[in-house]
C-alpha cells in the first residue's frame, strides 16, 4: 500500500499532527508498506528514503515563530498525486487543500478520508464572542455546523480522535465519521527517574522544586494566558516553590518572556524537535498543566503519562477522559485562580508513588501498534469498498 498524508497542518519544529504522520510512516514501513507525505515548506522538492516519500511545496509562512504555512499551488499537489498514485489520500485539515484532495481523489480515482484534527468551529465561534457577541454567535455556530457537514460528509470516512467529539459531529450531521485515538510510542516515553533528576541538574534547578510543565503552541486558543496567570497567582503566594517550563512557539511568546522576566521561574524553549529529549522533559516535572478547552486529543497528555508524569486540566473538555488518576483534580473553573488552586491541591495528593502505575495503564491501552491496527483495518475497507 501507498499511502499519502496531505495537510497544510505542519510544522517542521514540532506540533500533534507532525507527531502522529511521523508515527505513522513508521509504522507503514515497518509493515513493508511505503508513505506519501505532501505538505507545505520553504521550497519544493522531493525526497525519498526507505519507502518514504516527502514532498514539499513552496508556500508562504503564515506564523514565523511555529512555522506554519499556507498551502496555495493546488494545482501541483494534483500533479504529485498523479505521479506517486497512491491507494488512498488522507486529508488533515478542513481548509482549500481538502476541497482540494476530494476533487483530485474523485478525478484520479482515489478514495479520500479525512482526519478531524482541528475542531476548528470552536475557535471560529470563541474569537465572534470575543468581538462581536449576541446574534453573530449564533450566526457562526450555524455557518460552521454547515460547512462541516458539508465537508467531511463528502470523504468516504471521517476519523475523529474522541468519541464525545464524533458524537457532537454525528450530532450536526456528519454521518461517516469513525473513532480512532491517538497513541504514544512507548519505547521512548517511559518512567526513568534518573534522567529526570540528571535533567533538573543540568538546569541548576533544586531536587525538591515542584517543577510545572506545558508543551505546545503559545496560543490564545491553547488558553495559555489562564496558565501563565495561574502560575503567577503560584509565585506570589510562594517564591521559589514552584518553577514552569514551557516548550513551544507561538503569539503569546512576548506574554511568556515577560513573565519570565518578572519572576525569574520559568524555562522556556521555543521547541524540542527530539522526542528522546522531550521525554527528559516530562520526566523531570512533578506535573503537566494543559490548559486547553477545544483540544480534539491531545497527544502531550499521553506523552506525559507515559513517563509517569500527571496530567491535570481545566474539567470540561475532551482531554479529561484521557487522564490517569487525576481526572478529577483539574480546575473547576476556566479560570487562573481555579487552576492555581487545583496545582496547589494536586500536591496534597501524594501522587509521586503513582508514576509507576500511570505509565503502566497508558503503555496498555495506548501504544501505537493498537491505535494504527484499527486505523488500517480502516483504510482497506474503505480501499476495498471503493474499488468495488
Amino acid at each position: 500500500m501507498l499511502l499519502c498524508d496531505l495537510t497544510q497542518f505542519y510544522s517542521p519544529v514540532g506540533g500533534g499532527v507532525r507527531r502522529y504522520l511521523s508515527e505513522k510512516g513508521k509504522y507503514l514501513v515497518a509493515g513493508g508498506d511505503r508513505h506519501l507525505l505532501i505538505v507545505p515548506g520553504e521550497r519544493t522538492e522531493r525526497q525519498e528514503e526507505e519507502g518514504r516519500i516527502v514532498w514539499t511545496i513552496e508556500s508562504p509562512l503564515i506564523s514565523r515563530r511555529a512555522r506554519y504555512r499556507a498551502l496555495l499551488n493546488l494545482g501541483l499537489i494534483e500533479e504529485i498525486l498523479e505521479k506517486e498514485k497512491p491507494d488512498l489520500i488522507e486529508s488533515g485539515d478542513p481548509y482549500q487543500v481538502a476541497w482540494k484532495a476530494l476533487a483530485s481523489g474523485r478525478g484520479l480515482g482515489i478514495p479520500v478520508v479525512g482526519f478531524y484534527h482541528s475542531h476548528f468551529p470552536e475557535a471560529t465561534v470563541q474569537a465572534v464572542a470575543r468581538h462581536l457577541g449576541g446574534l453573530s454567535v449564533l450566526i457562526a455556530k450555524e455557518i460552521s455546523c454547515r460547512y462541516v457537514t458539508a465537508l467531511y460528509n463528502r470523504f468516504e470516512k471521517t476519523v475523529v480522535p474522541n468519541p464525545e467529539l464524533a458524537s457532537l459531529l454525528q450530532g450536526w450531521g456528519v454521518e461517516n465519521s469513525v473513532t480512532v485515538e491517538l497513541g504514544v510510542d512507548t519505547t521512548l516515553f517511559y518512567p526513568d527517574v534518573a534522567r529526570g533528576r540528571a535533567w533538573r541538574e543540568e538546569r541548576g534547578l533544586h531536587q525538591d522544586q515542584k517543577i510545572l510543565l506545558y508543551v505546545g503552541r503559545l496560543a490564545p486558543e491553547k488558553n495559555v494566558r489562564t496558565l501563565l496567570s495561574a502560575f503567577l497567582h503560584l509565585h506570589r503566594a510562594d517564591p521559589g516553590e514552584y518553577h514552569l517550563v514551557v516548550v513551544g512557539d507561538g503569539t503569546l511568546r512576548s506574554a511568556v518572556e515577560r513573565l519570565r522576566e518578572k519572576t525569574g521561574a520559568i524555562t522556556w524553549l521555543p521547541y524540542c524537535q527530539s522526542p528522546t529529549d522531550l521525554a527528559d522533559f516530562y520526566r523531570a516535572a512533578n506535573l503537566f498543566v494543559h490548559p486547553g478547552m477545544h483540544e480534539t486529543f491531545g497527544l502531550v497528555t499521553l506523552e506525559s503519562q507515559a513517563c509517569g508524569t500527571p496530567v491535570i486540566t481545566i474539567q470540561g473538555n475532551p482531554m479529561d477522559r484521557l487522564l490517569v488518576m487525576t481526572s478529577s483534580y483539574g480546575a473547576k473553573k476556566n479560570t487562573s485562580l481555579s487552576l492555581a488552586e487545583a496545582i496547589e491541591h494536586f500536591f496534597t495528593l501524594g501522587m509521586e508513588e503513582k508514576r509507576v502505575e500511570i505509565a503502566a495503564f497508558i503503555k496498555s491501552h495506548y501504544d501505537w501498534n493498537h491505535v494504527f491496527k484499527k486505523l488500517f483495518s480502516i483504510y482497506r475497507h474503505v480501499i476495498a469498498s471503493y474499488r468495488s
